[in-house]
């Protein structure tokens, strides 16, 4: 049986959050942003985690974690980096296996549906690059040179995580130069090369990094307990 990692990425701030907290330990409903993603992934079952977090934060989340999980043998911490690029690479750097797939995953989208997690493990088996997308709702404008111009929103994704790879892959992938285009993990693959293949998203996938956005989280959240 193939063996299925998460990375989960959880190096953000308050800042934006207006929170003296780290975003992704704010509670939604009972518990930490942080912990509704994880169980996510765990509840597919056979997966390891590897949860990359800013130094200042490891300890506090060595203090709190036997809180909401009864085993976390197969939940290795390691500390992020200064972008994004640099916390999944330390990421990946602790995982010594090559054979494999990895799903790397905002810590701060806590309702990805367990059935789109499997699905992109399934299909990264087959495409060995994969990613969950949604059609953009809005209108979208391009600006460039100061100037700005209307596309067809048909033409649009917006990408969302997990983005799912072949383990080798990836682990190769994140052996070339940080870039500033680099915005996800889809983007440093395909600059190694490969084409990505998308899959179904969830308008409820939301990434909460604005109170706002915690406000639409708690009414999804009162939603699924109802």
């Amino acid at each position: 049986m193939t063996k299925k990692y998460a990375i989960i990425v959880a190096g953000g701030s308050g800042s934006r959050m207006l929170s003296d907290i780290p975003k992704q330990f704010l509670n939604l409903g009972d518990r930490p942003i942080l912990v509704h993603s994880i169980q996510r992934f765990i509840a597919i079952g056979r997966i390891e985690i590897v949860l990359a977090l800013p130094k200042n934060a490891i300890e506090y989340w060595d203090k709190i974690k036997t809180e909401y999980f009864e085993n976390t043998q197969n939940i290795k911490t390691v500390e992020g980096g200064a972008t994004r690029f640099q916390s999944v690479k330390n990421a990946l750097m602790s995982i010594p296996e090559k054979e494999g797939l990895v799903a790397v995953h905002d810590g701060v989208r806590p309702f990805i549906p367990t059935k789109i997690i499997e699905e992109t493990f399934r299909l990264a088996a087959i495409h060995k690059a994969v990613i969950v997308a949604v059609d953009s709702k809005d209108s979208v404008r391009l600006t460039k040179d100061e100037k700005n111009f209307s596309i067809d929103r048909k033409t649009v994704k917006l990408i969302q995580t997990p983005q799912t790879f072949d383990l080798e892959i990836l682990k190769d992938a994140y052996q070339i130069d940080e870039k500033e285009t680099f915005t996800d993990d889809a983007s440093v693959v395909e600059q190694h090369g490969f084409s990505i293949f998308l899959t179904e998203g969830s308008y409820k996938n939301i990434k909460i990094t604005t109170p706002e956005d915690l406000e639409i989280g708690e009414v999804f959240l009162k939603n699924l307990n109802e």
